[in-house]
């Protein structure tokens, strides 16, 4: 009986955690995980970063997007290059401290606009071509009309 405590327990948490059955069911199509953790810090795009030891090492840590960035809809389009490099140490266990109790050392080498992977997309800058093509299309010959 105590175990099925522990369970309706934690299954609570879990609704309570994602914002109600309807934030749970959204999460769940979205990354087809649902996680309850202790908020440890938002960067400056509005993901946020979790950290719960009760599981295992490597899924222990985790990031939960932020729906929109830079004025764009990213609901649906998740990418790992939305994550800034001093999160994406912390996320891997590169370190144990987070950004928000120590934040990395300014260098004149690191460079501070962190830009997103844009393959894919039409902000996605594609040379025009100045070379002849090596394989042409074949063109039907026209009718001549009556």
């Amino acid at each position: 009986m105590a175990e099925y405590v522990q369970i309706m327990k934690r299954a609570l948490q879990q609704l309570g955690g994602h914002g109600g059955l309807r934030g749970a069911m959204w999460q769940l199509l979205r990354v087809n995980d649902l996680k309850t953790g202790t908020l440890i810090g938002i960067d400056k795009y509005g993901n946020k970063y979790y950290e719960d030891n009760r599981y295992f090492f490597g899924r222990h840590r985790w990031v939960i997007y932020a729906e929109e960035m830079n004025g764009k809809n990213k609901f649906w389009t998740l990418d790992a290059s939305m994550l800034p490099p001093e999160w994406h140490r912390w996320l891997h266990c590169m370190t144990d401290d987070p950004p928000t109790t120590h934040p990395p050392v300014p260098r004149k080498f690191i460079w501070e606009n962190h830009k997103f992977n844009l393959s894919g997309t039409p902000e996605q800058y594609v040379p025009y071509s100045t070379t002849r093509k090596k394989i042409h299309e074949w063109v039907p010959p026209s009718t001549p009309s009556k």
